[in-house]
């Protein structure tokens, strides 16, 4: 039986640790902001971007893997004839899927690609599930089958903390995003079928933490809990906040608060945190 080999891309918010311990291909993607351009998790961090985004007039860009790139790393990876799998984020926010689909029609080797429907950790949970699977000897099929079923069971809520993002990136006006502050509206979306929908709106984090605390019991009752993750962009207070309330409910006390990648933080703006979990 063939060896199966993942791959994912740098918005997986895995650290370069993990992806070495389970052997993970991760191809980054790029940052565009003042006039350079970076390799995303490779070239530039989260706290140098957030400084950086914070005095650009323009929102940054963010681009997908040339294809190039892609078929690169998939040959490199099927040469001792090992099949593929490229799992990465949402068709919703980016091209990315479509780029590694292209490649994979040109590559020598056998390459599934799918789309998690997620982004982070919530793409994660696939990832390294499929990793564990392929160490185990799995086929890609077993694996496929698998990741969907993660993916109808996977939950990904996200705060907005400002509205700046979105003015820049011409998606709301300038007044409304004043009456926003001045109200101190925090928006929350849930990432649903790889598009963010708009769900609710906090005043304050009492109330962040009790609309989530809300939809996490909705999600999980009466289901085993297999993971939960949380991400943030300068947003650790309210993230830290969650935390505690979903550890009392879940009984789930190693829960980390990572920071998320530049790509992420570009679509959510600082301040921006998220929770994501999984279940069976």
């Amino acid at each position: 039986m063939n060896k199966v080999k993942i791959v994912t891309d740098s918005t997986v918010d895995m650290t370069p640790e993990e992806l070495e311990y389970y052997d993970i291909t991760m191809v980054p993607l790029s940052i565009y902001i003042d006039g350079e351009t970076f390799l995303d998790k490779v070239e530039i961090e989260q706290e140098e971007f957030l400084i950086r985004m914070n005095l650009s007039k323009e929102l940054p860009k963010s681009s997908q893997p040339a294809v190039g790139t892609f078929v690169e790393v998939y040959d490199e990876l099927g040469k001792d004839g090992s099949e593929i799998i490229s799992i990465h984020m949402t068709g919703g926010m980016s091209g990315t899927v479509r780029s590694a689909e292209s490649a994979a029609s040109m590559s020598d080797a056998k390459v599934t690609v799918l789309d998690s429907k997620f982004i982070s950790k919530a793409m994660s949970f696939q990832v390294i599930e499929a990793a564990k699977m392929a160490k185990e000897g799995k086929s890609s099929g077993e694996i496929i089958e698998r990741l969907e079923n993660i993916k109808k069971q996977s939950s990904l809520i996200i705060v907005i903390e400002t509205l700046d993002n979105l003015v820049k990136g011409g998606r709301i006006g300038k007044v409304s995003a004043f009456i926003g502050s001045l109200l101190h509206i925090k928006p929350i979306a849930l990432l649903e079928d790889g598009v963010l929908n708009p769900v609710s709106k906090a005043r304050s984090q009492s109330q962040v933490v009790k609309y989530i605390v809300k939809k996490f019991k909705e999600d999980t009752h009466g289901k085993t809990i297999k993971s939960i993750g949380f991400v943030h962009a300068n947003g650790f207070e309210i993230a830290d906040k969650v935390r505690k309330s979903i550890s009392e409910l879940s009984g789930f006390h190693d829960i980390k608060i990572e920071a998320t990648t530049a790509v992420v933080s570009t679509h959510t703006g600082e301040g921006a945190m998220a929770i994501m979990y999984y279940w069976d």
